[in-house]
């Protein structure tokens, strides 16, 4: 079968050269919190008695968080709508 979000989660850390304390910061970006007690949960093995899946809403709010870490917050855009109803 494919890569569950576990595994993707876990690749992404790796690759970043991620610490739990990093991840909720990066986390903390998007205003999504999540505990290093969590993570270590995730990070487990599959067949640990404390494993937990990562569901959909945590990695996608990871990586909405990965995103600004990288690139920075983005740009406000400019309003051009006086602009337009002046032409």
């Amino acid at each position: 079968m494919g890569l569950t979000n576990n595994d993707i989660f876990k690749k992404l850390r790796v690759a970043h050269k991620l610490r739990d304390d990093d991840i909720v910061k990066i986390c903390a970006l998007v205003d999504f919190k999540v505990t290093k007690s969590e993570l270590g949960a995730f990070f487990r093995n599959e067949n640990h008695p404390k494993y937990m899946e990562c569901g959909d809403q945590i990695l996608r709010n990871f990586l909405n968080g990965l995103i600004i870490h990288l690139r920075g917050p983005m740009p406000e855009k400019k309003d051009n709508s006086k602009e337009k109803k002046n032409l």
